[in-house]
Order: C-alpha cells, then structure tokens, then sequence
C-alpha cells in the first residue's frame, strides 16, 4: 500500500496554514519594511487560498484612495496603472473601497458583467482576471485597507472560502500592524538620531564660535567662524549700520543705504530671526540677515547672502548661535568701555584737583591707562546743546566714543573724560597731528548727530599745569557759548582781551576789580529786584545806543535812559564819559569771566 502524501494526511493543511501565519508574524516582528510585510500577506494569501493574483491595499496620506502596496502575481504595468492612471477612491463603487467602508467582504462573479467595475475593465482584463473578492482587513475598530483575490476566470465565492480569505485576513491586519509601528518606531528613532547628531553639532558650533570670544578674536573672529561654518561671506555692522567686520574681500556687501532699511522683528525672548531683505522695487536683493540683541534692542546685525530656503537647520543654528556670541562680545566691550571711562574719568578729576603737582602714583595710573601726564598738554573743553534732552543725552555718549575713538590714534595718548557737564581732552603737545586737535575733536562730536551743535575752547599750550589749562579752556567755553559762538571751535586768540584776562592766576583779583566797580549797581538790583546790570551790559553790548538797546531789552528807549541814569546817580559816573566806558566794560568783562573760573 502506498504511504499517503503530506496533502492527504490528517491535519496537514492546518500545518500550513500554521506555518505560513507564523512566518508571516516573524516577518512582521523583525526588521522588515512595511512595504515587504504587505506583499507577504499576498504571496501567502495566494498560496494558501490557490488565488491567481492577490494584492493588498492601503488607504494613501490623504485617505482620498486605496493604493496597491502589496501584491502577489500581479504585474508592475497593472499596479502602476491603478495607483495613477485608475484610481480606486474611497468614494467610489469598486469592491476594494465598499469592503473598506462596510468592514464587509464584497465579492465579484465576473467583473465583466458589473457595470461598476468598468472603469477598471480594461487593466482588469490586460492582468487576465475575472472573478475578485475584497476582504478588509480589520484591526480592532479601524479599517486598515483590503486584501483582495483575483481567479483568472469566472468564480462563484462560497462562504467557506470568504471565511478561509478573512481568517487570514485577521492575522494579516495583526502583522501589518505590528509592521506599521515598527515602521513608525524606526521613523521615530531615526528622527531621534538625526536630533542627537543635530544638538552635537549644534554644540559643537556654539563651543567653536564661544572658543573665539574666549580666546578674544573679537568679532573679526566671530565673523570668520560663521563664515566657515555656513560656507558664505559674512558682514557684522552696529545699530548704526557702522562695518565691524566683514570676511569675503571679492564679495560686494550691501551699502549702508540698503542696510539702513532693515526693521527689527521678533522680541529678545525669540533669539535670532533671519530676514531677507529686498531692494526698493521690493524685488529680493539675494541678502539675509539676523540681529543681535542686547536686551531689548538690537545692537548689531549680521548679514550675508542666500536665499532663506536654501539654509540647512545647521546654517541657521549657527547664525543663531553666532547671534548670541556676538552679543555676549559686545556686552563684553560694552562693560570693559565702562571700566576704562570710569577709570579715566576719576583720574582726570584727579589730576585736576591736583594743584600743579602730580604724585608719582597718580603718573603710574595714568601710565597703567595709556596716558604719559608727565608731557605738556593743553586741554580741550566741549559742550553739546540739542533740540531735546533725549537727543543730547544719546549724542553724548556717541560724542565720547568718538572723541576716545579719535584719541586712541595717538601717541602719546590723549586722555578723554567727562567732567563737570562737559566733555574734557588732555592732549598731549608734542602729539603729531594733520590739523588743530580742537577743531578735531569739535568736528568728531559734531558728526554723532544731526540734532546737536558742539562747541569747543582750547587752552594756550604754556599753561603751567593740567588744571590750569582746563580752567582757562572752561572759562573760554563759557564765554563763547556766552556770546552766542556756539558750533566752534575757540582759541584765547578769538577773545581778544577776554583770552588775556582768563590767563590770570588770580580769579579772586579779578573778582575783587569787578565787585568795587559794580558794587553799587550788583547791590541796588538784589534790593530792588531791578535789571540795572542786565541794561548796562545790553548798552554796552550794544555800542552804546540806546534804541538799540531797548530793542534787546524789549522795552522803551525812555525805560533805557531812566536805568542808565539811576546808574550814574549810584556809581557817581557819567556813562557817555569814555574813561567810565572802559571802566564799566573791562568791569563787566571781568565779573562774566571770575563768574566761571
């Protein structure tokens, strides 16, 4: 007797099935693609249920149509002509898409004969099938998509074999979910690996460009790094739209005009925003550029070429991070410009209080500074005025980073402060330079801005100490500003016997001179509340006209005469007299200048 074979012994198809549902969930459970998996569930469909074809379809990212991704026996022509050229969309009649909504098996005699198959009659018939059964698959309360079978020739389904076709089904679904969230899980893990190596390099970016401020490269250095990091030129300007530094000699950079008309975005909380930036036309001009901020205003920019599309994570983080090592530079200079005007300005005060005589520690501070006190200098006293308070208040702290910027040129080294409201420079004599250092410095604090006029007066360079020299150089400021010379620059030589007088050692002589002569009239004013001083300066001022001097005064030519002659009654003096002229000018002359020394 013949030993029965492997398909005629007991138990044997349940074998296979056993054995293809458990190749089916290794497969699913090892490291296969999602795509591998779904052709497996056909292939071991076709195999066990004799199909001629089977394929699996799958819902596509917009969920709008069922897409073949899995298939056994069916040619690459058919499923690319159903993926794109005869769609299976979920709104249709085709079986696919009514198992899919009805979670239902949906089968097909002869798909000839269904007048909602024939948009698919004729890929059907190139492939060679007549009979189709659509079974979804099923995994607890969703829908994953359909696996379907197809009989070359007209088949009628029995139940038995639609059973047969969603037990496997069911198992399918399990595996193809399990392979989906594996699928998903190596998504996730590559993110998270491609994050990993991001916030490395991100890192090491920060550390690369903190390493140059550490090292003090300045922003020259900062600059260079950037540049190498993102492969483009780059271009670092202040607030003012002023080059700090810039790497790409053959590049040309936008002028100060276009870089003027960036607006600032974002708050200091969001870091650095890259902008483009476009012409006039409002074209792109093929720039970007991001801002530095230093708390909440924006104190540089950094500029550089491209389009923002064409910037990697990487280029952006490292503008980023350039962004904030520039700021952490700038405050770093900020703070050490602090330091170094405090410093100055206390040795100034110093050395002004010194009486003529500077101590050796004072000569070595000054040394430790840049500056040699031991030389001749003359001095050279500032003032600005402006429209606002707000407007004077910026221009000076301009003026004195461009006084200090100009000085810092020379040697010896001249020293710049503030002191008393005013902006005073110890310039050395012997310091070469191409014109007046007074004219120099009152053209450097004039050109900070638009809204203020500076004035400065120089002292004459044989004054016997520093002190000496600041108060001849004050007194002549005041006297200028006095007489309306505001916007200057003022020599001794411009004030005539004035620049004689402020030479004197003695304010108090002068003082005295003054107070005899016009004592009387100083005296009968604090009493009377009366503008007896005022008028007689006025007339004077005025060449003794009397018209003149009511015009001034704003008042009548008879109120003129009135004061005039309480004056003379006072001071017993004929004013027309012209030894009393020379007497009461020189007088005036002398309180205005005592008054300010």
């Amino acid at each position: 007797m013949t030993p029965p074979t492997d398909s005629e012994r007991p138990g044997a198809e349940l074998l296979t099935w056993l054995a293809a549902l458990r190749t089916l969930s290794a497969r699913a459970g090892a490291d296969t693609d999602l795509r591998e998996v779904l052709s497996l569930v056909a292939d071991t469909a076709r195999t066990l249920l004799g199909f001629d074809f089977c394929g699996v379809l799958i819902p596509d990212s917009d969920r709008d149509r069922l897409v073949v991704q899995g298939w056994s026996g069916l040619s690459e022509q058919y499923v690319q002509r159903v993926n794109s050229d005869r769609p299976i969309r979920l709104d249709s009649g085709s079986p696919s898409s009514r198992a899919f909504h009805r979670g239902e098996p949906v089968s097909i005699r002869d798909v000839r004969g269904e007048p909602e198959f024939a948009l698919w009659a004729g890929v059907a018939q190139e492939q060679g099938y007549r009979a189709i059964v659509a079974v979804p698959l099923v995994a607890g309360a969703d829908v994953l998509g359909t696996l379907n079978g197809y009989y070359a020739s007209v088949h009628t389904f029995t139940r038995y074999e639609i059973e047969r076709l969603t037990l496997l089904a069911n198992h399918a679904a399990i595996a193809v979910t399990s392979a989906r969230r594996l699928d998903e899980l190596r998504t996730l893990t590559g993110s998270l690996r491609r994050q990993r190596d991001a916030l490395a390099r991100s890192e090491q970016i920060h550390e690369r460009l903190l390493t140059v401020t550490l090292r003090s490269g300045g922003i020259t250095g900062i600059a260079a790094a950037l540049s190498d990091l993102i492969g483009r030129p780059v271009l670092i300007d202040d607030e003012h739209h002023t080059e700090m530094a810039r790497v790409g000699d053959s590049v040309e950079f936008p002028i100060p005009a276009l870089r003027s008309t960036v607006v600032v975005h974002g708050t200091a909380e969001s870091g650095a925003t890259i902008e483009a930036i476009a012409e006039a036309d409002g074209n792109p001009s093929g720039w970007l550029v991001a801002g530095v901020r230093l708390g909440n205003t924006v104190a540089a920019w950094i500029w550089f070429p491209g389009d923002i599309e064409t910037l990697d994570p990487l280029q952006v983080r490292a503008v980023e991070h350039a962004s904030i090592v520039v700021s952490v530079e700038l405050l770093r200079e900020q703070t050490a410009a602090e330091v170094e005007r405090r410093l100055r300005g206390e040795l100034l005060a110093d050395v002004l209080s010194s009486g003529g005589s500077l101590t050796d520690a004072l000569l070595l501070r000054a040394r430790r500074l840049g500056h040699d006190l031991g030389v001749p200098h003359v001095a050279i006293v500032a003032a600005l005025s402006g429209a606002s308070e707000s407007a004077t208040r910026v221009a000076w702290q301009r003026a004195l980073a461009a006084v200090t910027e100009l000085a810092s040129q020379y040697r010896p080294k001249p020293l710049v402060a503030m002191h008393a409201g005013t902006l005073v420079t110890l310039w050395p004599a012997e310091a070469s330079t191409s014109s007046p250092p007074g004219g120099m410095v009152q053209r450097a604090m004039a050109q900070v801005s638009q809204e203020v006029t500076a004035t400065a007066a120089v002292s004459p360079s044989d004054a016997a100490d520093a002190g000496e020299a600041y108060r001849i150089a004050k007194g002549a400021l005041d006297i200028a500003l006095q007489g309306g010379r505001a916007g200057t620059t003022v020599t001794l030589a411009d004030l005539g016997i004035v620049g004689l007088l402020l030479q004197l050692n003695d304010p108090a002589k002068l003082t005295a001179f003054a107070v005899r002569t016009l004592k009387p009239i100083i005296d009968y004013d604090a009493d009377h509340r009366t503008e007896l001083m005022t008028t007689l300066r006025s007339y004077y001022a005025c060449r003794q006209d009397r018209n003149a001097t009511a015009q001034m005064l704003l008042i009548h030519p008879n109120t003129v005469a009135q004061r005039l002659r309480r004056i003379e009654q006072l001071c017993e003096v004929n004013v027309a007299d012209p030894a009393t002229t020379i007497e009461f000018s020189s007088a005036l002359t002398v309180h205005g200048v005592a008054a300010r020394t």
